[in-house]
């Protein structure tokens, strides 16, 4: 299994005022991951970007001992959780620099980035420096060909995010749309995936945001619509108190509760193997062999 939309390490705390918000508990992490996998999972594509708190070596050294493999990515994620470099970097110059940490590495290190993601949008409208970082990870993405990774605020403005692409001609089946569960709306998601695009059913086991129960429902239809080769499932872990240990859903709530449930729903096995396996390969060219 591979887990398309988590986070090792996330620093928001300064922003949301909330020292919840940082995943900075190493042993608790590491106990996660170690479940993980022993429930199969092999690997993590690491939303983590810029400004977001990216802790390379802690992420690799946790991977490492847990016995999982990860994937990095570039860019910058939205307001109000962008780095000052974000305001003052042209549009050419942070092309540049998603570029360079794609090809050359990131930050310190020799890892190189293998997409750009998770760069955001809020939730009401795009802000002009979120609208910069999306032209400036389009051109990056033409140049480099690699896969391409949005947040959407409450699952809104995927329409508009995909208009932005559009503009550069943007291979959509390379693009995922994050957190589109959060939306609510299986007319939005049909739309949505109508055009070609990937969706993230990736906040799985929020329950004050979406029912489990309701993504059930919503993930069924899709599928037996035939979208179930355009869906890719996460937790999204992005604070300390939805650890396991500390009384959250956890990273396994996905293998350990919502799998059973889609299955008891009459999600075929095809289905379940592509959201959780077949996809994701497809998207971040992750090899088959592990």
């Amino acid at each position: 299994m591979i887990y398309a939309h988590e986070h090792i390490t996330i620093d928001l705390a300064g922003a949301k005022g909330d020292p919840d918000c940082r995943l900075d508990d190493r042993d608790a992490a590491l106990e996660e991951f170690r479940g993980l996998a022993r429930r199969g999972v092999a690997w993590i594509v690491d939303q983590t970007n810029r400004g977001m708190g990216r802790n390379i070596p802690y992420a690799k050294e946790l991977a490492r001992k847990a016995g999982l493999r990860v994937l990095f990515g570039a860019g910058w994620y939205k307001e109000p959780f962008l780095p000052d470099e974000c305001y003052a970097l042209d549009q050419n110059e942070m092309r540049e620099l998603m570029l360079r940490e794609l090809r050359q590495g990131i930050e310190n290190t020799s890892v190189c980035a293998s997409f750009i993601g998770e760069i955001g949008t809020s939730a009401d409208c795009i802000h002009p420096v979120e609208e910069k970082i999306f032209r400036a990870a389009a051109q990056a993405q033409l140049e480099s060909g690699c896969p391409l990774c949005t947040h959407t605020t409450l699952g809104k403005l995927g329409m508009e995010q995909l208009a932005l692409f559009k503009e550069y001609g943007i291979d959509f089946s390379r693009i995922v749309l994050s957190h589109i569960d959060l939306s609510g709306d299986l007319d939005y998601m049909l739309r949505l995936l109508d055009t070609g695009v990937n969706i993230g059913f990736d906040t799985i086991g929020k329950a004050d945001y979406q029912s489990d129960d309701d993504r059930v429902l919503w993930l069924t239809a899709l599928c037996d619509r035939g979208y179930a080769g355009q869906i890719v499932l996460s937790v999204d872990i992005t604070r300390k108190s939805y650890y396991q240990c500390k009384g959250g859903p956890g990273y396994a709530h996905l293998p350990d509760h919502f799998l059973p449930k889609l299955r008891a729903a009459g999600c075929r096995a095809e289905d379940i193997e592509k959201m959780m396996n077949r996809n994701p390969r497809r998207i971040y060219g992750i090899p088959n062999d592990n």
